[in-house]
């Protein structure tokens, strides 16, 4: 009866087209948590590993970076398959939305398998070309030989979280969230200290804890969602996934591109030395947490801006990107405040060298002060990204990498501060905004 009921309100709000702050709110608050799955997941490794070593930390970054690169590519599948799912949803085609999520989750399987043998092979021999230090080098492969495997469940993981996101049902990713951090804490410690297993024991708590996540919002997908509504049965059926995919190839390069870049950014860092390396690991860990914010902001406005477009309200694009801006000011800037006003125990809480405190302090602020541009940056280049226009967001991305790089490699050649080459992000999230405004303002779509 209760989901008759939240299928009611769901449908009314679909009819009314009118997304309020609260429902806005309701919606993405479950992908919130659903996203802090791996980022809490990163966190957790680096505030344990801190406590390690200052190789274990700084490599736990080039891994997570180089691991988080190649989950990209499924994540970007996933965009392009909730775009489609909303699509449908918004069409009131319902039955067409668990067709649609087979697909994707056919596709999504196959592609972890793949990507898992592929790392294996090729991951040690590209790595020894960019890691300067062989023991970060050799603390990197440590932790890859196990994390890597949590693509097997990752993976799965995305296309449920699509279908869910698509069809604005999103309240069981809290608890596959919450279930996730229950493991993943007491694992780690029990591997890296107890087990004495270091940075291979943080991999294989952070896979385990994928592992639980997925087997819970499985458990609630078999039980709670309507299969005959959703048409949610196996058939495969290459027309859907040939549409899914001719949208989601440019999602998947789109984000393999802005990740892989991010690596290069911590290469950069790594040839500075092991404890800049650190540093900004600590820095990286902090943000992850906006990261949260603006990441599930964004999404929930490429699927909402997807369901607008499916029932021919365009003209409301651009007031639910500034509502969706607006809300995330509200839910940010009170953590930066926080986080500025006890920046010396956050960033103790990962490491109890003094220097470390000390430098980490102005990259720290340059970080925070970046939520600024990349809240509406994000936004609105998800809001492209739900117009269909997969293929032009990633040319956006081309040309703000491009910029992005060049200036990492004037910095390169200079003495420059930490801070410094925090502050090039400010200028990849901006060049992304811009592009992605004009799009939405002069392009017909």
């Amino acid at each position: 009866m209760l989901l008759k009921v939240a299928g009611y309100i769901v449908s009314y709000w679909f009819e009314q087209m009118n997304y309020t702050y609260k429902k806005i709110w309701l919606i993405v608050f479950p992908v919130m948590m659903s996203i802090l799955i791996e980022q809490l997941i990163n966190i957790t490794d680096a505030l344990f590993l801190g406590h390690v070593g200052d190789v274990e930390l700084g490599a736990s970054a080039l891994a997570g970076i180089w691991f988080l690169a190649i989950y990209m590519l499924g994540f970007g599948f996933s965009l392009g398959l909730q775009v489609v799912i909303a699509r449908r949803n918004g069409e009131q085609r319902y039955a067409e939305t668990g067709k649609t999520f087979f697909q994707g989750l056919l596709f999504l399987l196959m592609l972890a398998v793949l990507l898992c043998l592929l790392s294996k092979i090729f991951s040690p021999v590209l790595l020894k070309h960019l890691i300067t230090s062989d023991d970060v080098y050799n603390a990197v492969i440590r932790y890859l030989d196990w994390r890597i495997w949590g693509l097997l469940f990752s993976f799965p993981f995305l296309a449920l979280r699509s279908f869910l996101v698509g069809i604005t049902q999103t309240k069981s990713l809290n608890m596959a969230a919450f279930t996730a951090v229950l493991v993943n804490i007491p694992l780690n410690w029990l591997l890296i200290f107890g087990f004495d297993m270091g940075i291979s024991g943080a991999a294989i708590a952070s896979s385990s804890a994928e592992m639980c996540s997925l087997a819970v919002l499985a458990a609630y997908m078999f039980r709670h969602i309507n299969k005959k509504v959703y048409g949610l049965y196996w058939r495969i059926d290459i027309t859907i996934l040939k549409e899914v995919f001719s949208i989601s190839v440019w999602s998947m390069l789109q984000f393999f591109t802005s990740v892989a870049i991010w690596f290069l950014f911590f290469v950069a860092i790594e040839r500075l030395g092991e404890t800049e390396l650190a540093v900004s690991n600590i820095v990286r860990s902090v943000s992850a947490l906006f990261s949260v914010i603006v990441n599930a902001l964004a999404g929930v406005t490429g699927s909402l801006v997807s369901n607008l477009i499916g029932a021919g309200e365009k003209k409301k694009v651009f007031p639910l990107c500034h509502k969706i801006i607006r809300l995330g000011y509200a839910t940010g800037i009170p953590l930066i405040a926080f986080a500025l006003f006890f920046h010396q125990p956050i960033i103790g809480a990962y490491t109890e060298n003094p220097g470390i405190v000390q430098l980490a302090w102005a990259p720290f602020l340059v970080m925070l002060l970046n939520y600024f541009f990349a809240l509406p940056g994000y936004v609105y280049l998800n809001a492209t990204t739900g117009t269909g226009a997969t293929r032009t967001v990633f040319i956006f991305q081309v040309t703000t990498t491009i910029a992005y790089l060049f200036c990492l490699w004037g910095l390169d050649s200079c003495d420059v501060p930490l801070a410094t080459y925090w502050a090039v992000e400010y200028l990849y999230v901006i060049l992304l905004g811009t592009q992605s405004v004009i799009y939405l303002k002069y392009k017909q779509y």
